[in-house]
């Protein structure tokens, strides 16, 4: 029997002393399973049969559940994903940061649980995943071409999606024109292994007032091909705002290291927080979660408790987001950020915002949090960190100790990680409060803030963190 939901999401059973996680069951399901992997401490298993399913089960709502990887909790109802998301943090804070924690505060929950994303990245691929139920009928495989998400473990398969509920439109309509028109011209598709063909990944980006960026990647040049293809497409979405291309000849998708040329519109898109308008553009991280976003933001403005007079540093500070949402309520905010094109973006919202008491610097944030900032810019009253899931290098928390502001606010998207940091800084901040924020429903994923206090006659933490083996 399936008895409750670890790290990662998985579900998980007893099986003597081991600890034996699978995928798509859920407490209270009786299954058999098969162990696909063995470790000292626990194994991993794949569901071969249901027997009895749980009572708390219920209906997806997606055609591609359990095939394409993404929104894998969509048979568990939106109320218990809260709990165990809850339930996540408190178990990641104390069993790998042993640190002594409040009562958490209940989880924010999403207003907003099916088209929320404001960004989704699509692949093209020549060699598209087979479904067993293709492969069982022993009919010849129709279309091997396929533009969608990649199958979890598998870097070569893509799924063909159909339909997502996770973007608004015309995220959906954009996504499968561009699949019928490359098809009706015998565009070649990327083959990930051979490394080859012309069309590589899509990116579509969203604002909540309506405005559309599209992204294409393109692995070669074929200029014709492409402008014909770009032009088309705008003739038949007319709403987009920015349309971008790359050409990417190298071995990954990403193109934070590429050249964005802008084909058509604005080289950015818009979105507003509170009366703040935050410039978007192909390359800028943003909150995927827009009105979650807000959420979040008020939070961390509330944890913070600033008074008017507060030198505030935000680490990580991507396009200026938090800086400029704080940036009312205290003297001035200095932003660190290691993407130099963020940094930048964040100025250019700074200026259009009107916030003269904002500034921002790129660069290491090891190198850049130095003493030597700290007499130019000040000694910050209370620091803002939202690294990556990382987490934070060991020489920016000490450098964060030896700043000594009263408060940090730590914004975290692994709570494992931030459990780590945690620990670090244990001997000189107590946690005083921890708010966990769901950004991402349907998936076991979960933000968490964390308000810590300077104490005032640091002691030892008691216990150093270790590495969760089960995690």
């Amino acid at each position: 029997m399936i008895t409750g939901i670890g790290a990662e999401g998985k579900s998980l059973a007893k099986v003597g002393e081991k600890v034996v996680f699978t995928d798509f069951a859920l407490p209270g399901d009786v299954v058999d399973l098969q162990v696909t992997s063995s470790k000292k401490r626990y194994e991993e298993a794949k569901v071969l049969r249901y027997h009895t399913l749980s009572p708390d089960r219920t209906d997806p709502f997606c055609r591609h559940f359990g095939l394409c990887g993404g929104c894998r909790w969509q048979h568990l109802p939106y109320s218990l994903q809260l709990q165990y998301k809850q339930q996540q943090v408190a178990d990641q804070l104390q069993r790998i940061g042993k640190v002594s924690l409040p009562d958490l505060l209940p989880i924010l929950g999403s207003a907003q649980t099916r088209f929320y994303r404001n960004k989704l990245e699509f692949s093209f691929s020549a060699n598209r995943w087979i479904t067993g139920e293709e492969m069982a009928s022993g009919l010849p495989v129709a279309e091997k071409n396929a533009l969608g998400f990649h199958v979890p473990g598998m870097f070569d398969k893509v799924f063909a999606v159909d339909e997502c509920w996770l973007q608004p439109e015309p995220s959906n309509r954009i996504r499968l024109f561009l699949f019928e028109y490359a098809l009706r011209h015998n565009l070649s598709f990327y083959h990930i292994r051979n490394g080859e063909g012309f069309l590589r990944s899509l990116i579509i980006r969203t604002s909540s007032s309506g405005e559309v960026m599209v992204i294409l990647s393109f692995f070669r040049e074929e200029r014709d091909n492409r402008e014909k293809l770009l032009t088309a497409l705008l003739e038949e979405f007319p709403e987009i705002t920015s349309l971008f291309y790359v050409i990417n000849p190298k071995g990954n998708d990403t193109i934070t290291d590429q050249e964005t040329l802008l084909f058509w519109g604005r080289d950015h898109i818009t979105e507003e927080m509170e009366g703040l308008k935050f410039r978007i553009g192909p390359k800028s991280f943003f909150q995927t979660n827009s009105m979650q976003a807000l959420e979040l933001y008020r939070k961390v403005r509330e944890f913070a408790g600033l008074q008017g007079d507060e030198i505030v540093y935000d680490l990580y500070s991507g396009t200026g987001t938090i800086a400029l949402f704080l940036s009312r309520w205290c003297r001035k905010v200095v932003g660190l950020e290691y993407v130099v094109e963020a940094t930048e973006d964040a100025w250019v919202n700074a200026r259009a915002n009107g916030r003269e008491n904002v500034s921002f610097l790129a660069g290491d944030i090891r190198e850049l949090l130095t003493p030597g900032l700290f007499a130019r810019e000040g000694r910050p009253s209370v620091i803002i960190t939202d690294p990556p899931r990382s987490g934070m290098h060991p020489d920016v928390v000490r450098a964060i100790v030896e700043a000594s502001p009263g408060k940090i606010v730590y914004v975290s998207c692994n709570p494992a990680t931030q459990a780590r940091d945690l620990a670090l800084a244990g001997e000189h901040y107590r946690v005083d409060r921890v708010q966990p924020v769901d950004m991402f429903p349907h998936t076991h994923h979960v933000e968490n803030i964390v308000l810590l206090v300077r104490r005032e006659d640091p002691s030892p933490n008691p216990q150093a963190p270790e590495e969760d083996p089960l995690r």
